[in-house]
This record gives structure tokens, C-alpha cells and sequence, in this order.
């Protein structure tokens, strides 16, 4: 299973509802306070996949991606 992160300050970008779309595929993920992308945190919707580096131009497209990694 792969390892997938999110930051906490990335939820006001929709980081919050893929956590929740992935929850109901049971799909574990991970919250944690920072994972120092920053400057790409206030812009769009990313996760942390492995350690690399997705980012969307929505929620919904962050989902896409992450399950097609899955």
C-alpha cells in the first residue's frame, strides 16, 4: 500500500475532502502539520505519494491521481 500524506494546512484547498473520498475506498492516509511544501501549500490541492510530490488543480483531480497511483 502506498504511504500518502497530507498537510493540515492544505485542507482550505480541498486536501480535507480527497482525505475523505480516500477514507471511503479504504485508503489510509496521513494528516500532519507540515510537510514543507509551503509555497505550493497556499496554491492548490497536493499529497505526498510515496514521498513524491502530486499536485491538482482541484480536489477532484488530486483523487484522480492518487488513485491512479494506487
Amino acid at each position: 500500500m502506498a504511504d500518502i500524506k497530507f498537510c493540515e494546512n492544505n485542507f482550505a484547498h480541498g486536501a480535507e475532502d480527497v482525505i475523505n473520498r480516500l477514507k471511503d475506498d479504504k485508503v489510509e492516509a496521513e494528516v500532519e502539520p507540515c510537510l514543507g511544501y509551503c509555497g505550493d501549500c497556499a496554491e492548490k490541492p497536493f499529497a505526498l505519494v510515496d514521498d513524491e510530490y502530486i499536485e491538482a488543480d482541484t480536489p477532484e483531480e488530486l483523487y484522480d491521481k492518487i488513485t491512479e497511483m494506487l
